[in-house]
């Protein structure tokens, strides 16, 4: 009954585990969340997290019988601190997506940069079946993610949406029978890349998607490319016809 996280080849991956709950999350899980990835942060060896649930659900969301904890009045709330903190992980993060993945579960998914669904995976937000309020974090970052409409739809309603609806509304990025299989693939594809530009891309898109200025972002960027050998290397190896061996791992 926690959150477990191993490192192999590059590739972190942090689980959900309270598979008897379909991984719904106590505020003791929530408030672990962000420890586990300050440590995978500061982890030179880690280039893309993935964040997944055990026993075929990804995550049911807040244990309902601790919301008086999670969400405390005048204290910050549980879940939009671990939201915040993936949200603001500086390498590629994914979702990898099976089972239930509702109310806190959707906070958790769309926290990451990218999200990959199996195709039996079902979607909710569904705070209008408790008389409560999806926190204010979580409904911004869902209606970057969706567009006002389909945020709307999915609040009002509390329904739960199929992999299919999900990849219309932009929910989801990728709908897959083998979802595990997909993203192990995909992850092992971006820690062949420069972490540069993966790092400078998040920062800079996620400044354009929160309606702020980027230029000084970008300009701070062109000057770590100019300081670095990540720009030659990749030069190098596309003359070459080799693959890259990139060597940039963070900002000093």
């Amino acid at each position: 009954m926690a959150l477990r996280r191993a490192v192999a080849d590059g590739i972190a991956t942090i689980t959900i585990d309270r598979p008897g709950k379909r991984n719904a999350m106590t505020a003791d899980m929530w408030r672990a969340l962000p420890g586990h990835l300050d440590a995978l942060a500061a982890d030179p060896a880690v280039r893309v997290v993935v964040l997944t649930g055990a026993g075929g659900d990804f995550c049911a969301g807040a244990d309902i019988g601790e919301l008086g904890v999670i969400d405390r009045p005048g204290e910050p709330h549980l879940s939009t601190a671990a939201e915040q903190a993936l949200a603001a992980f500086p390498k590629p993060t994914i979702a990898a997506i099976e089972g239930f993945c509702v109310g806190g579960g959707c906070q958790l998914a769309a926290a990451c940069d990218l999200r990959f669904a199996a195709a039996g995976a079902r979607f909710g937000i569904t705070p209008a079946r408790l008389g409560i309020v999806y926190p204010a974090v979580a409904t911004a970052r869902i209606v970057r993610l969706v567009g006002p409409a389909a945020a709307k739809y999915l609040l009002f309603s509390a329904e739960l949406v199929d992999a299919g609806h999900a990849l219309r509304i932009g929910l989801v990025d990728e709908v897959v029978p083998d979802v595990h299989a997909r993203v192990a693939a995909f992850a092992a594809t971006l820690t062949t890349r420069s972490l540069l530009t993966q790092q400078a891309t998040k920062q800079i898109v996620d400044a354009i998607a929160a309606g702020g200025p980027v230029e000084d972002t970008v300009a701070g960027w062109l000057a770590e490319v100019a300081a670095g050998g990540d720009a030659a290397e990749g030069v190098a190896a596309f003359l070459e016809r080799r693959t890259p061996a990139f060597t940039w791992t963070g900002r000093s």
